[in-house]
């Protein structure tokens, strides 16, 4: 089997230097650029006002005084810091209005202007914080590798089961494709997923998840060994095409090897069998509406009972590494230790 670097999402595009990008949510450029426009009308009728109610204490070496025009001249050489110098203050009081009033309103104008360099400044400051930031706290968190139909997929089942879009981070060679899941809530990494510093910008040393949906078998191996060398505890769950490159993925570190176009497969076979069947196959593995399948511990209450004396629906008691059948003899009675595979009834998304 062929072991590329690069995804087939890849393929399609430029190579690009991989790096971080957070969720946000910026206003549109219209609207950025009217409310700049409307800071500086203001700044400009305020200052025009302020001249113009204090004319008395401004001198004109043209005429002597000044009329409304002359204030609108005088505040706009003044907030562009031209100064002509042909209108100035001579009291006390314009004076004053000046240092307290018009010099501030002057500043603020200025910074309007220069604004565009200002924001490229200010948003490298604010996205390198946002940054260090989120490395700094991000813990136990979930890595998605692949954003494609699967991993969307199994990110929307990790969240309808708890888990907080602030604790998943997608990585994924394509750059739309992160902006995608950054429109969806999530952080995301652009970069190849089978280099190690890729995975170390999505802090995958402390990661407690991995869930890996490649579009090829030959880059979730890599990517599973990249991942299992990085981390040795993280729990690695992968998707394979072919049911042959499951043995693989499983030498390469993964804990479970989901195998997409057999169990495809299988769910078409079942559904034409007995359609209703499939129905409720599908509404297994559809988390928050319907059945849910779901794992949980044996509750204290429960201990020394018989798996059928159970509140809810066993379908499988985990105990150790052994998966016991609710129908097999060792099932019963239920231990301390034991984790029980249940259907249960699905919770309201308020819940």
């Amino acid at each position: 089997m062929k072991l590329p670097s690069q995804d087939t999402a890849a393929r399609n595009q430029e190579p690009v230097s991989h790096h971080v990008q957070l969720p946000r949510f910026p206003a549109g450029p219209l609207r950025q650029v009217g409310r700049r426009l409307l800071i500086a009308l203001l700044v400009m009728v305020t200052t025009v006002l302020l001249v113009y109610l204090d004319r008395e204490g401004y001198h004109d070496n043209a005429d002597g005084t000044v009329d409304f025009l002359d204030s609108v001249y005088y505040s706009t050489v003044t907030l562009s810091t031209t100064g002509y110098g042909d209108i100035v203050p001579h009291s006390d009081g314009a004076r004053l209005t000046n240092v307290l009033l018009i010099t501030p309103l002057r500043v603020l104008f200025l910074i309007i202007l220069v604004g565009t360099t200002l924001e490229v400044l200010t948003e490298r400051t604010r996205e390198q914080f946002r940054l260090n930031r989120w490395r700094s706290a991000l813990r136990d968190h979930t890595i998605v590798v692949g954003f494609g139909t699967k991993g969307r997929s199994a990110v929307q089942t990790l969240c309808a089961t708890g888990l907080r879009k602030d604790q998943v981070v997608v990585v994924d060679p394509n750059h739309k494709v992160i902006e995608t899941a950054n429109a969806e809530g999530f952080a995301g990494v652009v970069g190849d997923a089978t280099r190690s510093d890729v995975l170390l910008r999505a802090e995958g040393q402390r990661a407690s998840q991995f869930v890996i949906a490649t579009q090829r078998d030959d880059t979730a191996v890599l990517v599973t060994l990249t991942a299992r060398q990085l981390n040795k505890n993280a729990t690695i769950v992968a998707a394979v095409r072919e049911e042959e490159n499951a043995p693989l993925l499983k030498q390469s570190g993964a804990d479970a090897v989901i195998t997409s176009a057999s169990a495809a497969g299988r769910l078409l076979g079942l559904s034409v069998h007995s359609p209703s069947a499939g129905a409720v196959m599908e509404d297994l593995i559809q988390q928050g509406s319907g059945l849910d399948l779901i794992e949980r511990p044996v509750v204290k209450s429960e201990v020394g009972k018989q798996v059928r004396e159970t509140d809810d629906l066993v379908v499988t008691v985990l105990r150790g590494h052994r998966l016991l059948g609710y129908d097999d003899p060792e099932a019963s009675p239920l231990q301390a230790t034991d984790r029980l595979i249940v259907v249960v009834r699905a919770r309201p998304a308020a819940e």
